[in-house]
């Protein structure tokens, strides 16, 4: 597949397909055990001919390497065991070449406490540092709980040198900057200013909530607090980037329910804040529907989910680089998914999540294809995580979160480094799931395989711009383990049908267009069809259904 021309609009991100990566565990291309940014270049034609547009880094900056990179000691440079700036410049320059965008993880809610400015903070209380954090003489009556419980008991520890209690929403050694503080957000600004100018091409902003979160209530109670306001702090943020660089976006984590997000999306109906959000309210009603192969639950969510300004748009997802987050679903709903994907203790963790990966949840690849196909299939944009599109499993041997973020399978023998495996940031998935059975070159070599079903669910994707931004409409049907939805943009209407369900089904339907017939073309088989009204579809086990309808205001309803 020939790179494709960087779209010259402005809002090119509102059809690209993202890509999420830890360079560390990328590709080695010195032998030390560690991938770095030149491993990245060396694997960009990869991920070009699969059909990303836009390489969403992982934190590659100085560490103190307590949180897999999230504990920053330098927010200015790169980490030296991954390269240079010289070397980020080589990844976005060959990227481009290649048709592809570059963006960035944005982790300013805090720092590592081995970072130069809180080792300044707390040498003492009048230190000019001292307010670039949050401090207390005593912790709030009623602290926010900890983000990772288990991990740490409060969400305040004790600094014995000033007598003082420091904020931390994640970990102790990860302290919260003061982002109410002028300085800080001057701070925010250089940093944003210095990757914009070697040449990405936005941000996926960390922990959007907590980095934003106004600072006048009882938790927090920092000076300047009063004048503080989260969000539109975050609006000033966006007309930055986009001063700086018109084609800039801003990717956002905002694990809220839908109507809690537009306030990040938008201000008085106009988009002013985050570009793109992550749909986690779908993604966590997926795995629900998936665990009782029962799609209402689902469809449910996706019929609520709100329309928005025509500069926002929705980040769609299967799994990301964090634990399987499902702290939306209620209490019974989450032990259901527990016992369908995660019967064992040590398969869970934060008492809310996941650490596995989509195909060992399963265990069939049909539902992995069908997954993925139906990730394509809604408006919005796709967001894949390394490894996904070949069907990577997890190394449970590793702790937490990180079980899911091992090195990438490029060979059946690695092909992620000469090193020993000893020198590995971690080690590869076993049982069946390591790189002797599932690796990238197999897969490039298979035209059944789950890596040329990625990559040609990408290639449709692309070739329908109207499919990002169609209007979404989903249809109640009978048949529960199926989720039908129309997709509708200016003069192009899709149909498309998902079965979560291990048994064939097939959908009873009407099409009215007015006494017109109907033309259905499936956009997988190729073929064409038609309809003066009645429509009876098939949707195999675990399987899909795309059908282009003509003319594009016909009315589709169940029979």
């Amino acid at each position: 597949m020939s790179p494709r021309p960087i779209e010259s609009a402005d809002r090119w991100w509102r059809g690209a397909v993202f890509y999420c990566l830890d360079v560390q565990v990328f590709q080695d291309s010195d032998g030390d055990g560690v991938g770095d940014l030149q491993g990245l270049v060396s694997r960009i034609h990869d991920l070009a001919d699969l059909g990303v547009t836009c390489l969403w880094l992982m934190p590659m900056f100085p560490t103190a390497d307590r949180d897999d990179g999230y504990d920053i000691t330098d927010f200015f440079a790169v980490d030296p065991r991954l390269g240079t700036l010289g070397d980020l410049v080589e990844v976005v320059r060959v990227a481009r070449a290649h048709g592809m965008r570059v963006i960035l993880d944005f982790v300013m809610n805090h720092t590592s406490a081995e970072h130069p400015w809180f080792r300044a903070a707390r040498r003492s209380r009048s230190n000019p540092r001292r307010d670039w954090y949050v401090w207390r003489d005593e912790p709030p009556a009623n602290p926010d709980p900890p983000v990772f419980p288990g991990e740490e008991d409060s969400t305040w520890t004790h600094d014995e040198r000033t007598d003082q209690w420091y904020l931390h929403h994640f970990r102790a050694h990860q302290p919260d900057l003061n982002v109410a503080n002028p300085e800080v957000q001057l701070q925010i600004e250089r940093n944003l200013g210095l990757w914009l100018q070697l040449g990405v091409s936005g941000f996926r902003i960390d922990a959007v909530p907590f980095l934003f979160a106004n600072a006048e209530t009882e938790e927090t109670d920092v000076r300047g607090a009063a004048e503080y306001d989260g969000v539109d702090h975050l609006r000033a943020i966006q007309r930055f980037v986009t001063r700086r660089a018109g084609e800039a976006m801003l990717l956002g984590e905002v694990n809220l329910p839908h109507e809690q997000q537009l306030a990040w999306f938008e201000a008085e109906g106009e988009a002013q804040g985050l570009h793109l959000q992550f749909d986690f309210a779908t993604m966590q009603r997926l795995y629900l529907s998936l665990a009782r192969r029962d799609a209402r639950a689902l469809a449910e969510t996706l019929r609520a989910r709100p329309q928005l300004p025509v500069a926002s748009q929705w980040a769609n997802f299967v799994r990301n680089h964090d634990e399987l987050t499902l702290d939306q679903l209620a209490p019974d709903e989450l032990e259901e998914v527990f016992e369908a994907f995660a019967p064992d203790e040590g398969m869970r963790v934060y008492g809310r999540g996941i650490r596995r990966r989509l195909p060992t949840m399963l265990g069939d690849e049909r539902a992995v294809r069908m997954v993925y196909t139906l990730l394509f299939s809604l408006p919005g944009v796709p967001v894949l995580f390394y490894g996904e599109e070949i069907g990577m499993g997890e190394a449970l041997e590793v702790e937490g979160r990180y079980a899911v973020r091992t090195p990438m399978q490029w060979t059946a023998d690695g092909g992620f480094s000469t090193a020993a495996p000893r020198r590995w940031p971690r080690p590869m998935p076993s049982d069946g799931w390591g790189p002797d059975r599932i690796n990238v070159a197999d897969q490039r070599d298979d035209p059944q395989s789950l890596w040329r079903h990625v990559q040609r669910l990408a290639g449709m994707y692309r070739d329908e711009p109207e499919l990002a931004w169609s209007r979404l409409e989903v249809l109640p049907v009978r048949q529960r383990p199926v989720l039908a939805h129309v997709c509708r943009g200016d003069g192009w209407t899709m149909l498309a049908l998902h079965n979560l369900g291990d048994a064939p089904e097939v959908v009873t339907l009407t099409v009215d267009a007015g006494g017109e017939q109907v033309s259905l073309l499936d956009r997988f088989e190729g073929t064409t069809s038609r309809s003066d009204g009645a429509l009876d579809v098939e949707v195999a086990p675990y399987g899909w259904r795309w059908l282009q309808v003509t003319p594009a205001d016909a009315r589709i309803r169940r029979r």
